[in-house]
């Protein structure tokens, strides 16, 4: 449940970041968007499996295509200054990567994609909030709807999204074969039907 945490102050990445040093847990996640601080408490165990299962199927498949390392939440993403999310799987380039682990800015600049598992109370911030931010950063964002059994696939101008309930097809740059998702395979695994 992504919540405001202060109506009507404008917040600055370095408070944000004020906060997620003061915690000393993973949760509550806290993001920055538009100076409005929303925060998340920790997610439901269910949101957890579909993470695990997104980010085994793309480990697989970065595996084979080594373009760059999937990831997941908590961590900060700045795409853009003033505007701090935490999406729950994203994939870093590997020259992201090798500045990730060489220098002390752990803070992620660039993404080649950035998923979000809906839960009730983010649906508003993910899909209406954050997708321009990524829209305008990252060549594939997908909104994972557990309750719809589906994907939300955007892409850089998309006015709609793709609403992909079969096979979700990723081809990032740089990769030789694309990535491929069964989507009713992926939701049987999550939902344990």
């Amino acid at each position: 449940m992504a919540m405001p945490a202060e109506i009507g102050r404008r917040w600055t990445a370095r408070e944000v970041r004020e906060l997620i040093a003061a915690a000393p847990l993973a949760t509550p996640r806290y993001e920055l968007v538009d100076g409005e601080v929303l925060v998340t408490p920790g997610p439901s165990p269910l949101h957890q499996r579909a993470v695990v299962e997104l980010i085994v199927a793309l480990n697989a498949y970065l595996q084979i295509e080594p373009i760059g390392y999937v990831l997941a939440s908590p961590s900060d993403v700045e795409l853009e200054l003033e505007f701090v999310t935490q999406p729950d799987v994203y994939v870093v380039p590997m020259a992201e990567w090798r500045r990730l682990k060489n220098d002390d800015d752990k803070i992620v600049h660039a993404l080649l994609l950035a998923s979000e598992i809906l839960s009730p109370s983010s649906a508003r911030h993910d899909r209406v909030r954050k997708r321009p931010l990524y829209q305008r950063h990252v060549s594939d964002y997908w909104i994972v709807d557990l309750d719809a059994r589906l994907i939300e696939h955007w892409v850089p101008d998309d006015a709609r999204p793709e609403l992909v309930t079969d096979t979700l097809v990723w081809h990032p740059a740089g990769a030789v074969t694309p990535f491929t998702l069964d989507i009713p395979k992926y939701f049987q695994r999550v939902l344990d039907t």
